[in-house]
Parts: C-alpha cells; sequence; structure tokens
C-alpha cells in the first residue's frame, strides 16, 4: 500500500545571491519570510500552506544548465506512522536515513531522508508540533 501524501511540504533551493533570489519570491511571487537561520544562511518563506526554503551554495559562474538548484524536497505523510512508512520503504529495497526532528510548513516534527532512484533527495514529513 502506498504511503498517503497529503501535499508538498517545502522544497530547498540553492541560491547563488540571496538579495536577489529574496526580492524574486517576495516581491514578484509574494513569499512572505517566515524565518531565517543565519548559522545555514538558511531563509524560509510562507508559499500559500508550503514553504520554499533558501540556501546559499549555486556557483555564481556556473552555467544554469549545468547547476543542481535544488537541495531536496520534503512530502507531508498523512497519517504518520513511522513503523510503517519504515517498512513499506523496506519493502520496496528503500534504505531511509534516521528519523530527526526538522521544521517544515507546520513546524518542527519528525522526518526521515531517503534518495529517489536517481539520487534526488526527498524528505518525508510528519505533523507539526
Amino acid at each position: 500500500m502506498p504511503l498517503s501524501i497529503a501535499r508538498i511540504d517545502h522544497v530547498v533551493l540553492h541560491v547563488s545571491e540571496m538579495d536577489r533570489a529574496l526580492d524574486f519570491y517576495t516581491n514578484v511571487l509574494g513569499c512572505e519570510v517566515a524565518r531565517t537561520v543565519e548559522s545555514l544562511g538558511l531563509v524560509q518563506m510562507r508559499a500559500g500552506a508550503s514553504m520554499i526554503d533558501l540556501v546559499p551554495g549555486r556557483d555564481p559562474d556556473v552555467t544554469k544548465a549545468q547547476a543542481r538548484n535544488m537541495d531536496h524536497f520534503c512530502i507531508r505523510i498523512h497519517p504518520w506512522d513511522e513503523p510503517a512508512i519504515r517498512d513499506h520503504l523496506k519493502a520496496h529495497d528503500i534504505i531511509p536515513g534516521e528519523t530527526q526532528t526538522r521544521v517544515g510548513a507546520e513546524g518542527a516534527g519528525p522526518s526521515i531522508y531517503l534518495n529517489d532512484p536517481d539520487g534526488n533527495v526527498v524528505e518525508l514529513k510528519g505533523p507539526g508540533t
């Protein structure tokens, strides 16, 4: 039985110029800055019920065609039943990471990272507290 996806919780994008990216997402698209984590250079913005996170990291000298801008995307799983989720992943030969508390669109809550077949990082997220 597949996991029950509630919605996209958030996406995390690498940016080459934070000020330019913030201007685009806030002034052009209408997102609102929800929080910043200066130690990571992270800016989290509200995008409706979801979040868009910006982190520094893309080399401005790398062409857009060569750039890998997405760090990961996060899917909100409802209901969150960690043993059942892990059993489901194991049945599909997926090796998940450790469960950790991470902040998403609903606040801090359980999350598990894994890789899709192409190496993209997917975060499965439980409810915020």
